[in-house]
């Protein structure tokens, strides 16, 4: 009874495809690439959404300027059902509108899994194209509760080039691909790939590496999606409450173009395979 309650999964009706952001640590711009390939799905004509699960680190208001929004929530019999903040054409919902921003949380794991299971569950999402999730770095409660509760579409991975890193992401990788879990990784996504200095815009100076994102890629046979580069403006617009088709740098809002087309390729062959 324990094992088939927990296996129960969320009915997740109207949404076509749901995608988890993933990474083996912090620092990494998971939840910058969260943010920025759901905009850009959404520039493509998806109807897309964002949860931000990572409960103990919400950074998703501040990157849309929507920190001080509440989403209007309302009875349905005994249940609330939540409406997700609008912006850039994005259902949003995040665990960072429900407490105050300088507030710490201080909950055990399974409590954290359990709030982050009714965003999913309470939230009305109608009908969704691509909903992203932006998980917690590392592997913990929240991942395998949300892993267990939704049929997942598949997972990115989010890394730097530097081997560390890789070996985080080896971890998060594992998680998705255990036997009882069993969830497609769809590609990698290598970000701080290299540094272009404004003053010598046709040079690349790798940081930190080089070739990282594919190695990864090629150890668990599947694509690497794209190379984002260290952009100084990136970080700030985040900050900001700005995207990266807010800022001036070409290269990066290249990389998530071609992140968005490489998922929705994916997706859809994925899709007619069935």
């Amino acid at each position: 009874m324990e094992k088939n309650n927990l296996f129960e999964k969320i009915p997740m009706e109207g949404v076509k495809n749901i995608i988890v952001v993933a990474s083996g640590k912090g620092g990494v711009g998971k939840s910058t690439v969260a943010a920025n390939l759901a905009i850009a799905l959404a520039r493509n004509g998806m109807k897309t959404a964002l949860v931000d699960a990572d409960i103990f680190g919400p950074s998703i208001p501040t990157m849309f300027g929507i920190e001080n929004a509440r989403p209007d929530v309302t009875a349905n019999g005994n249940q609330e059902m939540i409406f997700p903040i609008e912006k850039f054409g994005i259902k949003i919902i995040s665990i960072g509108f429900f407490i105050d921003r300088n507030q710490s949380l201080i909950w055990r794991g399974p409590m954290a899994a359990n709030a982050v299971k009714q965003l999913f569950e309470d939230t009305q999402w109608g009908e969704i194209d691509y909903m992203i999730i932006d998980f917690p770095p590392g592997t913990s409660d929240i991942q395998l509760t949300t892993v267990q509760k939704l049929n997942l579409t598949g997972a990115i991975i989010v890394t730097t080039p530097q081997e560390i890193a890789l070996n985080d992401a080896r971890k998060a990788s594992s998680m998705f691909l255990n036997p009882d879990l069993k969830v497609p990784i769809l590609g990698v996504v290598e970000n701080m790939s290299w540094f272009t200095p404004a003053a010598h815009p046709g040079e690349h100076y790798y940081l930190f590496g080089r070739g990282g994102g594919m190695k990864l890629a090629k150890e668990y046979d599947t694509k690497l999606l794209c190379q984002i580069p260290l952009v100084m403006e990136v970080g700030e617009a985040a900050e900001e409450g700005r995207n990266v088709f807010q800022q001036t740098n070409k290269a990066a809002v290249e990389a998530f173009e071609t992140l968005a087309g490489q998922i929705i390729e994916v997706t859809e062959s994925t899709e007619i395979s069935k």
